[in-house]
């Protein structure tokens, strides 16, 4: 059972090896950002779509669009449920997973380090010891070195780094659905689920809200996760 269950899932694992491939790639050129530099509203426009499309509320159409596929297809409506249910539990896996290492790791936001180099905060502890308010209030000061595009985010999310929760739900639709495309030999839907995974990822590092490290994680972890998921007829 559990043999059978495991190949089921190869091909699965095969586009999230395909995306951390990729991903690795990008992080050997691009693993950090200068956070004062300045920045075009095309650039800031661009990075600042490509992480709301895996964050709260765009990923909502992300779901909806990849759980649109199997009725698109016009699948079997036993096969449709499975897939829709076993996506679902997945969703909620990833969730709970992220919010529990982040409170477990407590890594600083790479942005944290930033206000300290600004001499906003003395160190990253003292901005986590703040309130809510006292962090937008100490966000709010580095306006005049730092692009609206990177500052809107930082006060949208002052809790920690480890895992990154976009990268980890943008890693669970590959996982899923890319091996559900590979399944079916797809491969070009399966290529723009990678590609976009992978902006997602560097948007993130972009903005200046992880580490390499949160995003490779959230892809191996993505991997962990998916081993959990039932599979039935």
């Amino acid at each position: 059972m559990l043999t059978t269950s495991f190949i089921k899932k190869i091909p699965g694992f095969i586009a999230l090896l395909l995306f951390a491939t990729v991903m690795s790639g990008v992080l050997m050129f691009f693993s950090s950002a200068t956070l004062t530099s300045e920045v075009s509203d095309s650039t800031g426009l661009l990075f600042n779509l490509l992480t709301q499309s895996a964050g709260n509320p765009g990923f909502l159409i992300a779901v909806i669009l990849l759980t649109l596929v199997p009725l698109t297809l016009k699948l079997p409506q036993k096969e449709i449920i499975r897939l829709i249910v076993q996506f679902a539990i997945l969703l909620v896996l990833s969730f709970a997973a992220k919010t529990a290492l982040k409170h477990i790791t407590e890594v600083p936001r790479p942005y944290s380090y930033e206000l300290q180099s600004l001499g906003i905060v003395e160190s990253t502890a003292e901005f986590y010891r703040l309130s809510d308010e006292d962090k937008d209030s100490a966000i709010d000061l580095a306006k005049s070195s730092v692009s609206k595009w990177r500052t809107s985010h930082w006060q949208g999310e002052t809790n920690y780094s480890f895992p990154s929760g976009h990268t980890l739900f943008a890693a669970v639709c590959v996982v899923f659905w890319g091996g559900f495309f590979l399944n079916r030999r797809q491969f070009f839907p399966t290529t723009m689920l990678i590609l976009w995974a992978t902006s997602v990822g560097a948007s993130r590092i972009w903005l200046g809200m992880h580490w390499p490290t949160d995003l490779l994680a959230s892809i191996a972890g993505a991997g962990v996760l998916y081993c959990l998921v039932p599979e039935w007829e």
